[in-house]
């Protein structure tokens, strides 16, 4: 099952975060916030499907998130697990970590913030570079 997001750039992306990734419908960013590689998204925890929510919500699913931008990609892996609360209404997380709270949609991820593509940070340093966050539960 698929589900996609669509968010904007910002010029405050830094992408730098050892341990998380960040997508909110929050129009604006500071430069705290090293996680985040899109606002202005069109879907936040609470937007996700409750079909796929069951299926996230299982320790055994394997979550393929991809990050679509300017024609390049970038995909993380990572768990779900039966405790996902997935009810955040502004923001969706990945997490390398197995730390869960609303706004966490996967686990024990392979991939953080810091490892994204500095080109793909680069074109997201923009307000009108538009991408995509597509999660695929396996």
């Amino acid at each position: 099952m698929r589900f996609e997001i669509s968010f904007y750039g910002h010029r405050n992306v830094r992408s730098t975060h050892q341990k998380t990734i960040e997508v909110t419908s929050k129009p604006e960013l500071t430069a705290k916030g090293d996680c985040i590689i899109g606002v202005k998204s069109t879907g936040s925890c609470k937007d996700i499907p409750d079909k796929m929510k069951h299926l996230l919500r299982n320790s055994k699913s394997r979550i393929v998130i991809t990050i679509m931008i300017d024609g390049l990609s970038f995909r993380v892996r990572g768990k779900g697990h039966e405790n996902l609360i997935l009810s955040h209404p502004h923001d969706i997380v990945i997490r390398k970590s197995s730390f869960m709270c609303p706004r966490t949609l996967a686990i024990k991820c392979d991939k953080a913030s810091h490892d994204i593509p500095r080109d793909m940070i680069k074109a997201l340093n923009n307000r009108s570079t538009k991408g995509i966050f597509a999660i695929d539960v396996i």
